[in-house]
Protein backbone atom coordinates (compact mmCIF):
# COMPACT_ATOMS: atom_id res chain seq x y z
CA UNK A 1 0.00 0.00 0.00
CA UNK A 2 1.25 3.21 -0.70
CA UNK A 3 -1.81 5.59 -0.48
CA UNK A 4 -1.84 6.23 3.10
CA UNK A 5 -4.58 8.10 4.70
CA UNK A 6 -3.89 11.21 6.57
CA UNK A 7 -6.07 10.09 9.16
CA UNK A 8 -6.60 6.89 11.36
CA UNK A 9 -9.08 7.37 13.73
CA UNK A 10 -9.43 4.22 16.33
CA UNK A 11 -12.66 3.11 18.07
CA UNK A 12 -11.68 0.51 21.35
CA UNK A 13 -15.20 -1.70 21.48
CA UNK A 14 -16.54 -4.48 24.34
CA UNK A 15 -20.04 -5.47 23.53
CA UNK A 16 -20.87 -2.27 22.24
CA UNK A 17 -23.11 -3.65 19.20
CA UNK A 18 -25.73 -1.11 20.06
CA UNK A 19 -23.95 1.98 20.53
CA UNK A 20 -21.81 1.27 17.33
CA UNK A 21 -24.47 1.96 14.45
CA UNK A 22 -24.80 5.00 15.19
CA UNK A 23 -20.79 5.95 16.09
CA UNK A 24 -20.06 4.61 12.86
CA UNK A 25 -22.64 6.54 10.93
CA UNK A 26 -21.29 9.79 12.50
CA UNK A 27 -17.69 9.45 12.18
CA UNK A 28 -18.36 8.04 8.46
CA UNK A 29 -20.27 11.20 7.60
CA UNK A 30 -17.49 13.58 9.13
CA UNK A 31 -14.87 11.75 7.09
CA UNK A 32 -16.81 12.39 4.02
CA UNK A 33 -18.63 16.06 4.93
CA UNK A 34 -14.76 17.63 5.15
CA UNK A 35 -13.09 15.57 2.72
CA UNK A 36 -10.55 13.68 5.12
CA UNK A 37 -8.37 11.02 3.46
CA UNK A 38 -8.96 8.43 6.74
CA UNK A 39 -9.27 5.42 8.05
CA UNK A 40 -11.56 4.19 10.66
CA UNK A 41 -10.27 1.25 12.84
CA UNK A 42 -12.43 -0.59 15.38
CA UNK A 43 -10.71 -2.55 18.15
CA UNK A 44 -12.79 -5.89 19.31
CA UNK A 45 -11.70 -6.18 22.74
CA UNK A 46 -12.88 -9.96 22.88
CA UNK A 47 -17.24 -8.56 22.95
CA UNK A 48 -19.32 -11.22 23.67
CA UNK A 49 -22.41 -9.77 22.05
CA UNK A 50 -22.39 -9.20 17.99
CA UNK A 51 -19.93 -6.01 17.87
CA UNK A 52 -17.68 -7.93 15.19
CA UNK A 53 -20.62 -8.59 13.16
CA UNK A 54 -21.52 -4.82 13.60
CA UNK A 55 -18.25 -3.77 12.03
CA UNK A 56 -18.35 -6.00 9.08
CA UNK A 57 -21.69 -5.26 8.38
CA UNK A 58 -21.06 -1.44 8.28
CA UNK A 59 -17.64 -1.47 6.12
CA UNK A 60 -19.31 -3.36 3.42
CA UNK A 61 -20.94 -0.05 2.66
CA UNK A 62 -18.47 2.35 3.98
CA UNK A 63 -14.61 0.96 2.94
CA UNK A 64 -13.30 4.05 5.36
CA UNK A 65 -14.15 1.02 8.34
CA UNK A 66 -11.74 -1.75 9.37
CA UNK A 67 -12.13 -4.04 12.13
CA UNK A 68 -9.08 -5.23 14.54
CA UNK A 69 -9.61 -8.12 16.83
CA UNK A 70 -7.90 -8.36 20.08
CA UNK A 71 -7.47 -11.97 21.03
CA UNK A 72 -9.71 -12.20 24.14
CA UNK A 73 -10.54 -9.39 26.81
CA UNK A 74 -7.33 -7.76 27.11
CA UNK A 75 -8.88 -4.28 28.34
CA UNK A 76 -9.47 -0.59 27.07
CA UNK A 77 -5.08 0.51 27.18
CA UNK A 78 -4.47 -2.78 24.89
CA UNK A 79 -7.26 -2.28 22.55
CA UNK A 80 -6.07 1.40 22.10
CA UNK A 81 -3.04 0.65 21.75
CA UNK A 82 -2.98 -2.66 19.36
CA UNK A 83 -5.04 -0.19 17.15
CA UNK A 84 -3.01 2.53 17.18
CA UNK A 85 0.11 0.77 16.18
CA UNK A 86 -2.10 -1.01 13.24
CA UNK A 87 -3.29 2.07 12.07
CA UNK A 88 -1.64 3.41 8.70
CA UNK A 89 -2.50 7.15 8.73
CA UNK A 90 0.14 10.03 9.18
CA UNK A 91 -1.97 11.38 12.15
CA UNK A 92 -3.40 8.93 14.48
CA UNK A 93 -6.09 9.56 17.13
CA UNK A 94 -8.62 7.18 19.74
CA UNK A 95 -12.33 8.19 20.64
CA UNK A 96 -14.35 6.40 22.68
CA UNK A 97 -16.89 4.71 21.40
CA UNK A 98 -19.95 6.95 23.05
CA UNK A 99 -18.78 10.15 21.33
CA UNK A 100 -18.78 11.65 24.46
CA UNK A 101 -16.61 14.31 21.89
CA UNK A 102 -18.02 15.09 18.80
CA UNK A 103 -16.14 13.34 16.00
CA UNK A 104 -15.97 16.70 14.67
CA UNK A 105 -14.07 18.03 17.71
CA UNK A 106 -11.21 15.98 16.19
CA UNK A 107 -10.72 19.06 13.91
CA UNK A 108 -9.38 20.64 17.11
CA UNK A 109 -6.88 18.07 17.72
CA UNK A 110 -5.70 18.08 13.69
CA UNK A 111 -5.64 21.63 14.02
CA UNK A 112 -3.04 21.59 16.99
CA UNK A 113 -1.16 18.85 15.36
CA UNK A 114 -0.81 20.99 12.45
CA UNK A 115 0.50 23.69 14.55
CA UNK A 116 3.34 21.51 15.95
CA UNK A 117 2.14 19.22 18.39
CA UNK A 118 3.40 16.00 18.72
CA UNK A 119 0.28 14.69 20.62
CA UNK A 120 -2.77 16.76 21.37
CA UNK A 121 -5.31 15.78 24.14
CA UNK A 122 -8.69 16.58 24.37
CA UNK A 123 -9.79 18.18 27.94
CA UNK A 124 -12.92 18.25 29.33
CA UNK A 125 -11.82 20.76 31.97
CA UNK A 126 -9.74 24.04 30.43
CA UNK A 127 -13.23 25.13 29.46
CA UNK A 128 -15.98 23.73 31.35
CA UNK A 129 -19.14 25.62 29.09
CA UNK A 130 -18.25 23.46 26.77
CA UNK A 131 -19.22 20.64 28.55
CA UNK A 132 -23.31 20.16 27.05
CA UNK A 133 -23.95 17.14 29.89
CA UNK A 134 -21.59 17.14 33.09
CA UNK A 135 -20.79 14.06 35.14
CA UNK A 136 -22.93 13.48 38.47
CA UNK A 137 -21.04 15.45 41.24
CA UNK A 138 -20.10 12.08 42.95
CA UNK A 139 -17.68 11.21 39.58
CA UNK A 140 -16.49 14.60 39.07
CA UNK A 141 -15.47 14.61 42.58
CA UNK A 142 -13.74 11.08 42.08
CA UNK A 143 -12.52 12.10 38.38
CA UNK A 144 -10.69 15.49 40.08
CA UNK A 145 -9.19 13.31 42.58
CA UNK A 146 -7.57 10.99 40.35
CA UNK A 147 -6.14 13.89 38.24
CA UNK A 148 -4.59 15.72 41.32
CA UNK A 149 -3.00 12.22 42.46
CA UNK A 150 -2.16 11.35 38.78
CA UNK A 151 -0.76 15.50 39.20
CA UNK A 152 1.49 14.53 41.72
CA UNK A 153 3.27 11.23 41.79
CA UNK A 154 3.31 11.50 38.01
CA UNK A 155 4.36 15.11 37.45
CA UNK A 156 1.74 15.44 34.54
CA UNK A 157 0.16 19.22 34.68
CA UNK A 158 -2.49 18.63 32.53
CA UNK A 159 -5.71 19.47 33.40
CA UNK A 160 -7.85 16.56 32.50
CA UNK A 161 -5.79 12.96 31.16
CA UNK A 162 -8.22 10.97 31.19
CA UNK A 163 -10.45 12.02 28.50
CA UNK A 164 -10.56 9.30 25.79
CA UNK A 165 -9.77 12.07 23.03
CA UNK A 166 -6.29 12.13 21.89
CA UNK A 167 -4.43 12.82 18.74
CA UNK A 168 -0.11 11.93 18.01
CA UNK A 169 1.46 12.05 14.84
CA UNK A 170 2.94 9.11 13.75
CA UNK A 171 6.25 8.86 14.99
CA UNK A 172 5.00 9.98 18.17
CA UNK A 173 1.87 7.10 18.41
CA UNK A 174 5.10 4.27 17.45
CA UNK A 175 7.15 5.53 20.16
CA UNK A 176 4.52 6.21 23.07
CA UNK A 177 2.62 2.82 22.40
CA UNK A 178 5.34 0.82 21.47
CA UNK A 179 6.54 1.31 25.10
CA UNK A 180 3.02 1.40 27.10
CA UNK A 181 2.71 -1.01 29.56
CA UNK A 182 -0.27 -0.70 31.10
CA UNK A 183 -3.21 -2.47 29.50
CA UNK A 184 -6.73 -1.11 31.72
CA UNK A 185 -8.32 2.03 32.26
CA UNK A 186 -4.40 3.66 33.85
CA UNK A 187 -2.89 3.86 30.20
CA UNK A 188 -3.35 7.60 29.68
CA UNK A 189 -1.31 8.68 32.34
CA UNK A 190 1.16 5.94 31.33
CA UNK A 191 1.28 7.40 27.63
CA UNK A 192 1.15 11.33 29.19
CA UNK A 193 4.41 10.68 31.00
CA UNK A 194 6.48 8.03 28.08
CA UNK A 195 5.86 11.48 26.25
CA UNK A 196 6.60 13.89 28.66
CA UNK A 197 10.05 11.97 29.19
CA UNK A 198 11.00 11.15 25.76
CA UNK A 199 10.66 14.99 25.47
CA UNK A 200 7.81 15.06 22.88
CA UNK A 201 5.48 18.46 22.81
CA UNK A 202 1.96 17.67 24.15
CA UNK A 203 -0.44 20.08 23.88
CA UNK A 204 -3.79 19.90 25.90
CA UNK A 205 -7.04 20.61 23.61
CA UNK A 206 -10.69 22.23 24.99
CA UNK A 207 -13.15 20.16 23.06
CA UNK A 208 -16.93 19.85 23.51
CA UNK A 209 -18.07 17.08 25.86
CA UNK A 210 -21.04 15.52 26.93
CA UNK A 211 -21.55 12.26 29.56
CA UNK A 212 -23.03 9.26 28.58
CA UNK A 213 -24.34 7.28 31.32
CA UNK A 214 -23.97 4.41 30.03
CA UNK A 215 -20.16 4.33 30.92
CA UNK A 216 -18.84 1.10 32.04
CA UNK A 217 -15.75 2.93 34.69
CA UNK A 218 -16.56 1.71 38.43
CA UNK A 219 -14.45 4.72 40.23
CA UNK A 220 -14.10 2.87 43.39
CA UNK A 221 -13.17 -0.49 41.54
CA UNK A 222 -10.80 1.21 38.72
CA UNK A 223 -9.71 3.89 41.07
CA UNK A 224 -8.00 1.53 42.82
CA UNK A 225 -6.49 -0.62 40.07
CA UNK A 226 -5.56 2.58 38.46
CA UNK A 227 -3.83 3.75 41.57
CA UNK A 228 -2.00 0.59 41.67
CA UNK A 229 -1.18 1.27 37.86
CA UNK A 230 0.40 4.50 39.15
CA UNK A 231 2.95 3.05 41.08
CA UNK A 232 3.93 0.11 38.00
CA UNK A 233 4.16 3.18 36.11
CA UNK A 234 6.79 5.09 38.99
CA UNK A 235 8.87 1.35 38.94
CA UNK A 236 8.87 1.12 34.91
CA UNK A 237 10.60 4.75 35.10
CA UNK A 238 12.93 3.96 38.19
CA UNK A 239 13.88 0.47 35.97
CA UNK A 240 14.39 2.26 32.48
CA UNK A 241 11.75 0.52 30.97
CA UNK A 242 10.88 4.33 29.02
CA UNK A 243 14.15 5.18 28.31
CA UNK A 244 14.78 2.51 25.59
CA UNK A 245 13.30 0.75 22.21
CA UNK A 246 13.18 4.07 20.30
CA UNK A 247 14.52 2.81 17.41
CA UNK A 248 12.96 -0.51 17.91
CA UNK A 249 9.60 1.01 18.00
CA UNK A 250 9.97 2.99 14.58
CA UNK A 251 11.30 0.19 12.77
CA UNK A 252 7.94 -2.01 13.93
CA UNK A 253 5.98 0.60 12.70
CA UNK A 254 7.20 1.25 9.38
CA UNK A 255 7.17 -2.33 9.00
CA UNK A 256 3.73 -2.93 9.68
CA UNK A 257 2.35 0.05 7.70
CA UNK A 258 4.36 -1.55 4.55
CA UNK A 259 2.92 -4.98 5.19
Amino acid sequence: MTDYPQYSIVIPAYNESTRLPATLQSVVACIRANAWRAEVVVVNDGSTDGTAQVVRDFARQAPEVRLLENPGNRGKGYSVRNGILHALGDVVMFTDSDLSAPIEEAERLFGAIEQGADIAIGSRWLEKSRQTQRQPLYRQFFGRCFNAVTRAVMGLHFADTQCGFKAFTRSAAQTVFQLQTIERWGFDPEILYIALKRGLNVVEVPVSWAHDERTRMSYLKDGMKMLEELAIIRWNALTGRYSKQIETALRTGESRRQG
